[in-house]
Parts: structure tokens; sequence; C-alpha cells
């Protein structure tokens, strides 16, 4: 297996296909997930010429499972290191949901020339969480019961959020793919409880307003409209309006994970995105 150390000796996972000087696009999970969750994209873009990167993030898949250090300033600084590990040049960073989250602060904090663009899919910028300064957010309380239910039975938690919201199977009509279900199970499980656990709060109450005030990369945002976990009210609409060089793609009736249900659909997307 590929693996890199971070400045605080901990090891973590990445895949790295294709040839080494070709333009490079990183690919950043979301919770409780791993880098196997990119497979549909970096075979795509693999296909075309690509380089194509993703790291399990500290906690998840096969990365060391830590109990410290779970938090998104250290998941930045994790990227930074890979940034340099492999000494990427004008990558282009394109994150799901948490992972949404990493890149934006990522891309704020990107040591010069490492980063040229990026892609948010369904990611959780600004912020998530109900607060005095963002007072239309989800109450705290939901996420204290996602860690309730973290804690209690870890495994039936990560059968039951693939099964209905994340890919939107809990509506009416859906095409429910057991495939995606077990797969999302098997990634969940394969990375640590305290990580995870920890992550929740990361990706709920990390406010990346600033982050994204301070970028100036063309940055593409993109957003089902029926997202049920992340909602597009709360996130890709605000983001849009803090983005110097953003631009933002809705898809109607698409989930969280609309990357994975319709890849057909958001492959090309991406595709134009990176050759622009």
């Amino acid at each position: 297996m590929a693996t890199f150390e971070t400045r605080d000796g901990t090891t973590l996972f990445y895949k790295d296909w294709g040839p080494r000087d070709a333009q490079a696009l990183v690919f950043h999970h979301g919770w409780p997930l791993s880098a196997d969750d990119w497979d549909a994209q970096m075979l795509y873009f693999l296909d075309r010429g690509y380089r194509v990167i993703a790291h399990d993030r500290r906690g998840h898949g096969r990365s060391d499972q830590t109990d410290t250090g779970n938090d998104m300033d250290t998941y930045a600084q994790d990227v930074i290191d890979l940034a340099r590990a492999l000494d990427l040049r004008d990558a282009i960073h394109i994150g799901h949901s948490t992972g949404g989250g990493e890149v934006a602060r990522y891309a704020a904090r990107a040591e010069p020339g490492r980063i040229a663009k990026a892609v948010l899919i369904g990611a959780v910028p600004p912020v998530m969480a109900r607060t005095d300064s963002n007072p239309d957010g989800i109450p705290l309380e939901v996420f204290d019961g996602f860690r309730a239910a973290l804690a209690a039975n870890r495994a039936q938690f990560f059968l039951d959020i693939p099964s209905g919201p994340f890919y939107g199977f809990n509506r009416e009509g859906a095409t429910v793919h057991q495939g995606l279900i077990q797969n999302w199970w098997r990634q969940g499980l394969a990375g640590g409880a305290k990580a995870h656990y920890d992550c929740i709060k990361a990706f709920s109450e990390t406010d990346f307003t600033e982050d994204l005030k301070a970028l100036t990369i063309p940055v593409l945002v993109i957003h089902g409209e029926d997202d049920q976990i992340v909602p597009i009210a709360n996130s890709a609409h605000k983001a849009i309006t803090l983005l110097r060089n953003g631009t933002l793609k809705v898809y109607p009736g698409l989930s969280h994970g609309l990357f994975a249900t319709h890849p057909e659909v958001i492959n090309p997307d991406l595709l134009a995105f990176v050759q622009a």
C-alpha cells in the first residue's frame, strides 16, 4: 500500500494512479468513508490521461485510526503534507461533503503553486450547525443524535444512513442500489470509531466563511437540490455568495451522494470544469 507520514507522525494511505507528469486531480472523501468512494471518478479521469490521487483521511479507511487530530485544521495540514510529499503543482482538488470542507480549508492555506482549481460537491461550507451567526442552520441536537447513534451501534447507524437519506433511497419511486449501500457500510466500518465520532463536530461546527472569502482560484460548487444530509439552502446557496470566482451548478432531484448515483451526469461536468 502507498502511504506517507504527516508531520505529526500519522501514517495515511493514498492512491496515486496515472502519469506523474499529467494534470493531477486530488479527491477528498466524505465522512465516514474512504478514497474508495471515488472509484467511478478516478477511473473516468485516469482513462482520459489524468493523474488521479485520493487519500484516506486520518482515522478513516486504511489510514491510522487516530484518537487525536480529528479536526478540520489538522485535516487541511495533512493535505498540505500530502501535496508536499507528492510535489503536486497546479492540482485540482475535488471534495465531497466533509471532503469539501477539507478542500476549502486546504485551498485557503495551500503553499503557492500547489492548487489551481477546486470543486465542492454536496459540501458542508460555510457552516452546517445552527449558531448565532447561522440561525437557520441545523440544530446541534441533530448532530448529538449522530454521536449517540454511532456510540450505541455504529454498524447499524452506518447501514441506516446510506439506505435512506444519503442517496435519496428513502424517496418514493427511488431506484435502490444495494451495492452502494453495502459499499458505504464497508468503507465506514473500515475506519476508527473515535475518529468518526470526533469528525461529526469537525464537519458540523467548523465555520469555513473566511476560507471561502480568501479563495481567488476558480471554484465549482455542485449540489443536489434534494440533498437531505447537507441542505442546499444552508450550504451551496450561501457558499457561492462568498466566493470571488465561483460557479454554482444545481441538479434537480438529486441527492447528497449524486456523484455515486449519477456518475454519467456528474463526471462530464467535472471534466468540462477541469478543461476550462
